[in-house]
């Protein structure tokens, strides 16, 4: 591995061979890498997790799609992970909508 450049919440997240073992949470986005054999490859990614220890990296994301095309990678970022977040979002709010109302409900029963 030459480098790697992912996204984190904080911002861009740059990798080189040496640096010091670390971990990242990472952001939907565009995950980068270089190697000698293969030179840039570029993975849209769903949030997850970036470990480095000793010369390994791993990297740990709920979906992923490689290409060679930024564009179109970029508009899978924007269609497949940014918008279940939205729809993950709107789950829990009904969720929570559903309970408050069964507590509510529950707490009149008790009370009749």
């Amino acid at each position: 591995m030459k480098r790697i450049v992912a996204q984190t919440p904080q911002g861009s997240f740059g990798l080189l061979p040496h640096r010091l073992d670390c971990a990242a949470a990472l952001a939907p986005g565009i995950l980068t890498y270089e190697t000698e054999a293969e030179g840039e490859i570029y993975l849209a990614v769903d949030q997850g997790v970036l470990v480095k220890a000793g010369m390994d990296v791993l990297v740990s994301v709920r979906n992923a799609i490689g290409g060679s095309d930024l564009d179109q990678l970029h508009e899978a970022v924007k269609r497949e992970f940014l918008n279940v977040d939205e729809q993950e979002k709107s789950v829990r709010l009904v969720l929570a909508k559903m309970e408050s109302g069964f507590i509510r409900r529950f707490m009149e029963f008790q009370h009749e």
